[in-house]
């Protein structure tokens, strides 16, 4: 069985989509459609922007999820389960048809635009862990003051705390004298996954809420619970609650190879999906399309 998964922010490079849109006349048509919608020539920073101009919050999201579409589309990827990794989720629910294509990437803009303006009235970071214990991390993050969770569950070996500053420098500090292998700070403009974003997550929910949902073509495994859906409320649901709650993408490569999944087809920019995948399921397949 065929999974596709689709990554999240910080997949984006220069020259992203630039062949699809020069051979497919189908992906010119969305890439201008989006163009359209967003109210500026979103392809020009993609194709062209320096590296500056493409980490722009406004223009990330938004470039990553239209790459990552367009290519399953243009590609034929008919999948028989989907899953996305943080933004990937609108992606997959785009590609699943749960969403349609221009409200995926509205409320992808929107979302955007909410996590900028949170990142900017409470600063916060993100570090990733290398090699430490699940319960370890966990229990260090309840014991430190101030705000900093568990954010991404990438893999055994890779787990992303989310926080206040000081609150992830002292988690950091207190985790490396447990014995992990590494704590590497991320260059990230703000605590994703984390209470931090809840103003972002209200005003995402107010334009959720207004969105209508459809039955996606197959299951939809979902951040908040690594859990396969296909009912509208249940997806429209567990999709208010990703921006405040941790990405459980461990789990959900791991439920999906278990209901069947022997390929993994990364749709989309770069390939740290894959990269994710071999480390969890060693022995299913891996693919990728852009």
């Amino acid at each position: 069985m065929k999974a596709a998964v689709f990554p999240g922010q910080g997949a984006q490079f220069t020259g992203m989509g630039q062949t699809l849109y020069q051979e497919s006349a189908k992906a010119r048509d969305m890439f201008e459609q989006a163009n359209g919608i967003l109210g500026f020539r979103i392809t020009d920073v993609m194709f062209e922007g320096d590296a500056d101009a493409l980490t722009a919050t406004k223009v990330t999201q938004p470039a990553v999820f239209l790459h990552s579409v367009i290519a399953a589309l243009c590609n034929g990827i008919v999948p028989d389960m989907v899953a996305g990794h943080s933004l990937g989720e609108f992606s997959a629910l785009a590609v699943a048809g749960a969403l349609k294509f221009e409200d995926a990437l509205r409320l992808v803009a929107l979302r955007a635009e909410a996590m900028q303006k949170a990142c900017d009235s409470n600063p916060g970071t993100m570090a990733a862990v290398i090699a430490c214990d699940e319960d370890v991390i966990l229990d260090i993050c309840s014991k430190t003051p101030g705000v900093v969770v568990a954010a991404n569950f990438n893999c055994d070996s890779q787990i992303v705390i989310s926080g206040e500053r000081a609150s992830v420098e002292a988690a950091s500090q207190a985790i490396k004298e447990a014995g992990a292998k590494r704590v590497l700070p991320l260059k990230v403009g703000g605590a994703f996954h984390s209470p931090l974003m809840e103003s972002a997550r209200q005003e995402l929910s107010r334009a959720i809420g207004s969105i209508s949902f459809s039955e996606p073509c197959c299951p939809v495994y979902q951040n908040v619970d690594a859990l396969p859906h296909t009912s509208p409320e249940e997806i429209k649901t567990n999709l208010l609650m990703q921006l405040t709650s941790p990405v459980m993408w461990t789990r959900t490569v791991r439920n999906m190879v278990s209901d069947g999944a022997d390929i993994f087809v990364e749709c989309g920019p770069g390939d740290v999906l894959r990269g994710l995948v071999k480390k969890i399921a060693p022995d299913v397949a891996r693919e990728g399309v852009e």
